[in-house]
């Protein structure tokens, strides 16, 4: 107790030495008095006043930097927003430059395809005429060895005359000289008629020589024209097919099963291409009909290869400005089955094949779900839609507008979650887009 009172009385006689007792006097007209402000007191006073000042000035530090913090976020989101804005003008020219080589790619295909039927016209009507060529050759080869028996004949009916008019030269030596004049005129007559067909004979046979020789020229001529026109139909389908050879590769997929595929159910319009037939007179077919049947077959593959790509989801389902926001891959711990697009809400969504809509409503997770189901067991889905513009059973094409952009389901933001699946397998379908992308 002692010792508890030694220490309060030295704490008091410290804050004493500290502030000493202080008075203030209040003095009126009839009075005077006086507060008297204790060391207690004074050091109550002061340690509010204090902690008063120490609370200003940390309040003002903590203003202060708020505001710092503030600018600096305002000036990392406006960086952000300018290099967002930078990104998506040159996502756009990409996009639109991508557009504009697809565009010229078609056109060039369709160049392709029309040079080639001029080409084909072209060869069947040379093929015609090459026929009527043989037909003609036929003809005159008949009419020359028609002559040359003829003339063969001829020159026999002239040796047997000569034989005739010895043998009444002998016979009648003893007959009168006017009859031997009469038999002598008339067999000259006939000597002279036939050397006369004998010459023509010999003159339409020479005729008919240089008529052959003209027209082996002429078919000689038309062979190597036939010639440069089958190279040029095949360099072109050569390099028409080359890139489609590649895209279904490209994308994981086997070309030949899809095209045989394709080739066993098509039913439209055209057709495949049926090989040329000739008569050969039972012979085996020459080098041009082989020539002709083969770039036909390789028409006939492009063709079948124009059906399955509209049949298949080589194309992107956004048309308008968006940016990748997640790819297909493990994410957060889990799977993620598709590739996401983040644009403005309402961004029209297309299909990328032609295919019929096996699902248009709303699916756990997905939001608004389209799927549509393709050929060769392939289905696209179309996730997180604001509106759907389609109906289960509809058939849509390549390019038909099936919904909006928008943020329904389990989705932090406005974006589509498209999927591609095979055989109900989720595949990454940026392998389809970059597919595209390469020959488009």
């Amino acid at each position: 107790m002692q010792s508890l009172y030694g220490i309060g009385h030295k704490l008091r006689a410290g804050l004493e030495r500290a502030f000493p007792e202080q008075r203030i006097f209040l003095r009126s007209e009839t009075d005077t008095k006086f507060i008297r402000l204790s060391a207690p007191t004074q050091a109550i006073a002061w340690s509010g006043c204090a902690i008063f000042v120490g609370w200003a000035i940390v309040a003002t530090a903590i203003i202060l930097m708020d505001s710092v913090g503030s600018g600096s976020l305002r000036d990392q989101a406006e960086r952000e927003r300018t290099l967002y804005e930078t990104r998506l003008a040159a996502l756009s020219e990409e996009r639109d430059r991508r557009a504009e080589e697809a565009a010229a790619a078609q056109e060039r295909f369709t160049a392709a395809l029309e040079q080639i039927s001029e080409m084909q016209s072209a060869l069947l009507d040379s093929e015609d005429r090459r026929k009527e060529l043989e037909t003609g050759i036929d003809v005159i080869q008949t009419t020359l060895r028609r002559t040359m028996k003829e003339r063969d004949a001829a020159r026999e009916e002239t040796v047997a005359a000569l034989a005739r008019l010895d043998g009444v030269v002998a016979e009648n030596r003893g007959h009168s000289t006017e009859d031997d004049e009469t038999t002598l005129d008339f067999l000259t007559a006939a000597l002279n008629d036939a050397a006369t067909e004998r010459d023509t004979m010999a003159m339409i046979a020479a005729e008919a020589k240089t008529t052959v020789a003209d027209m082996e020229y002429e078919r000689r001529l038309m062979e190597e024209r036939n010639d440069r026109i089958f190279t040029q139909l095949e360099d072109a389908v050569s390099i028409s097919l080359e890139p489609l050879d590649g895209i279904f590769s490209s994308a994981g997929l086997s070309a030949d099963s899809i095209l045989e595929t394709v080739r066993r159910g098509y039913s439209g319009q055209g057709g495949p291409l049926t090989p040329l037939t000739f008569s050969t007179k039972d012979e085996a077919p020459d080098a041009d009909s082989i020539r002709a049947n083969s770039i036909l077959s390789q028409l006939d593959r492009m063709n079948l290869y124009r059906i399955a790509l509209e049949k298949t989801p080589f194309a992107i389902p956004i048309k308008d400005s968006f940016r990748f926001t997640s790819g297909f891959g493990m994410r957060w711990g889990r799977m993620h089955e598709g590739t996401d697009f983040a644009g403005a809400h309402g961004t029209p969504i297309y299909a990328t094949a032609d295919g019929v809509v096996i699902h248009a409503d709303w699916q756990s997770g997905y939001g608004r779900l389209v799927k549509i189901q393709h050929e060769f067991g392939i289905e696209t889905r179309y996730a997180h839609m604001s509106k759907i513009r389609v109906n289960v059973g509809d058939r849509v094409s390549r390019g038909d507008r099936i919904g909006d952009m928008g943020n329904t389901g389990r989705s932090t933001g406005t974006h589509l979650h498209y999927e591609v699946r095979i055989g109900g397998k989720p595949v990454n379908p940026m392998t389809y887009i970059k597919a595209a992308r390469d020959v488009f």
